[in-house]
């Protein structure tokens, strides 16, 4: 298909924006738009001078034989810690609070606006680390960790509580829950992830840090390497003997049941 300049560098850019981290040979677009190699070079060129400076994403072009062009989508620091901001007065309105020290979050999590751009935040925190999978555990944390995944393009596997005629043949670890002091056990498909991934666990809350030492306990069991922990919110005045490093978007530094006070500030993701 024929494209005058300005209709090739719209879909170009729209193909980047839908595949990120994906090695894409100029040779495709030569071919789809039927254009030069040099002309699409050209349009990579200006797009990549466009995406930089509105802090888009960025684009690497790769020499030779099996080159091409990568799209990493960022987000600028100014518009997440805008977005964290207002995330901060909405957790912290009275209502939220629910029996046990959580706080009501999924009107939150299920708003696509916001899980977007909670999805590039995170995904850019772990720009520099190779991640082959996302992982969470059953329920409110899969549209935060699938949110997470599409940014990155890789895949997300779902560890569940109870046993599934579904998920075919399963892993189990027993865990400690850190809310209830029980010992509880979680299970994920044997086909979910690959051995010798590099895995990205997401969660919505973390309170005890149970549910994520768990998890943490399942990648040994597939061979598999924890690439690092993020959560939605942080409790920070929950005691924990967690075992392992994390970054939050929020952190919750007080929750008073009686007086309906909540108090919420930026996470250490934000930390410099």
């Amino acid at each position: 298909m024929k494209l005058r300049r300005s209709e090739r560098m719209v879909v170009i850019s729209n193909y980047l924006i839908n595949h990120p981290y994906e090695l894409t040979s100029l040779n495709v677009f030569a071919q789809r738009y039927d254009s030069a190699k040099s002309s699409i070079s050209e349009d990579i060129v200006i797009i990549k001078r466009a995406f930089e400076q509105m802090e888009i994403g960025n684009i690497e072009t790769i020499t030779g034989a099996g080159g091409g062009v990568v799209f990493t989508p960022t987000i600028s620091d100014r518009e997440s810690r805008a977005m964290a901001d207002e995330l901060c007065e909405k957790l912290s309105e009275s209502d939220r609070i629910l029996p046990g020290g959580y706080i009501y979050l999924s009107d939150l999590l299920s708003t696509p606006s916001i899980l977007t751009n909670i999805g590039r935040v995170i995904a850019k925190s772990f720009r520099d680390q190779k991640i082959d999978a996302v992982m969470t555990v059953a329920t409110k944390g899969v549209p935060l960790a699938n949110a997470v995944a599409n940014v990155l393009n890789v895949p997300f596997v779902i560890v569940r509580r109870d046993l599934k005629i579904t998920e075919g043949s399963t892993v189990s670890v027993n865990y400690a829950s850190g809310s209830s002091d029980r010992i509880e056990k979680m299970f994920l498909s044997k086909r979910s992830l690959k051995a010798g991934s590099r895995v990205l666990i997401v969660d919505d809350f973390l309170k005890g840090g149970g549910t994520i030492n768990g998890m943490i306990s399942l990648l040994s069991e597939f061979d598999s390497e924890l690439a690092g922990v993020a959560v939605f919110a942080d409790n920070a005045q929950e005691a924990r003997e967690q075992h392992f490093d994390y970054k939050s978007l929020l952190k919750v530094t007080n929750i008073d049941v009686k007086t309906n006070h909540v108090d919420v500030e930026l996470g250490n993701l934000f930390d410099k």
